[in-house]
């Protein structure tokens, strides 16, 4: 298929990462942003590719699993109104809250819908006048034009029962809350390729200038990966810091104009919370005041609630870079995608979940029965 077979090329991608053997003259620490790619270089084994002293660690680039467990609670605290028709896309259905998540709530009787677009959220209220449809928009940059058109809709046509619960984050904060983390040892980006896509990646430029670490956007398949890691690679060695795109068959540097200035009019910049990170200076979207009588957060008051978290997660040292999943105690025991203890083990974009639906928990069960054999393959006494 093309744009699709020429980007899993064995032969090619034998080539890449004898380059990047080639040119690697020290250890280098990247963090793929996007969770796409960190499933795609768990499932090609890509970090088991490359030359060990090249370390592939997991960014924050999974929207589901950054969403705040006070969102999370605030969700559930709406779906929970007898008058509310709550709609979310399904992989929010399983994240854990404090108490459960919302197909518990839908089994309890809360009418819980998945929807696959928001606009289908904006029919469900035309099609149910006399209850409140909430649709709980999550995401990065990537699904801001939609949600902001599903709210522009709403308003333009008086579907005044409609709202939205905004969970929007950004991504270039987050690159640099985990610069600035005094555990960083993070030396490069593997760049957001859907994110690009939308708004371009000319704000990228000022995290190199500041920080002085190379980004590269990339694609989601091995050869874009490969061609990623080598172009950091290649910066890193030579001293450079620049943003450079791999993904030149989908990404522009001024991406999406028409999107960037819907998502301008409906949103605007606000300080948001981050699951397992905190709170992160304008890192987030909000709905503008003129869209107010559509902000699920005002109507149904839950600006604040109180939470619990898993106090044997680590996915917010996961989200950082700092930990893996192989790292958690829990990984492959307690939390597995039947029994999650954190978003990154639900959502299709989770380090945890890629990690666990490509048998990387093997790998410890493995050694684990290593470590109880002697040199002659004997169990030990």
């Amino acid at each position: 298929m093309k744009y699709l077979d020429e980007y899993r090329d064995s032969a090619v991608a034998s080539k890449l990462t004898k380059e990047i053997a080639k040119i690697a003259t020290r250890p280098w620490v990247l963090m793929e942003v996007c969770g796409g790619q960190t499933h795609s270089i768990v499932r090609y084994g890509i970090d088991r590719m490359i030359p060990e002293c090249i370390e592939l660690v997991h960014g924050p680039g999974c929207p589901v699993c950054v969403t705040s467990l006070e969102m999370i609670d605030k969700a559930h605290a709406i779906a929970s109104h007898p008058d509310v028709i709550f709609t979310s896309f399904g992989d929010m259905l399983r994240v854990p809250g404090s108490r459960g998540d919302l197909l518990t709530l839908k089994s309890r009787g809360a009418d819980v819908r998945v929807v696959y677009s928001p606009l289908d959220a904006v029919q469900i209220a035309r099609d149910n006048p006399d209850k409140r449809v909430v649709f709980f928009g999550v995401g990065f940059e990537t699904t801001a034009p939609a949600n902001a058109m599903a709210v522009y809709r709403a308003k333009l046509e008086g579907v005044k029962n409609f709202s939205m619960l905004v969970s929007h984050v950004l991504v270039p904060p987050a690159m640099a809350a985990v610069l600035n983390a005094p555990d960083n040892r993070v030396q490069g980006f593997l760049g957001p390729g859907h994110v690009c896509a939308v708004v371009g990646y000319r704000e990228y430029e000022a995290l190199c200038d500041r920080f002085h670490v190379p980004i590269v956007v990339t694609g989601f398949e091995p050869i874009d990966l490969l061609e990623g890691i080598l172009m950091t690679v290649r910066q890193l060695e030579a001293g450079r810091a620049e943003v450079e795109n791999q993904y030149v068959r989908a990404v522009a540097r001024d991406g999406n104009r028409p999107a960037i200035d819907l998502i301008s009019k409906v949103f605007e910049v606000a300080d948001r919370k981050w699951r397992g990170v905190g709170s992160i200076p304008e890192s987030g979207y909000q709905l503008r005041d003129e869209y107010r009588a559509h902000d699920a957060e005002k109507i149904f008051e839950v600006e604040s609630i109180a939470t619990r978290e898993s106090e044997t997660c680590i996915s917010g040292l996961i989200l950082r870079g700092a930990r893996k999943p192989s790292d958690c105690p829990a990984f492959g025991k307690e939390c597995t995608p039947q029994s999650p203890l954190g978003a990154t083990m639900v959502s299709a974009e989770g380090a945890c979940a890629a990690y666990y639906q490509y048998g990387r928990y093997l790998d410890r069960r493995n050694k684990a029965v290593d470590s109880d054999l002697d040199s002659t393959g004997k169990a030990h006494p």
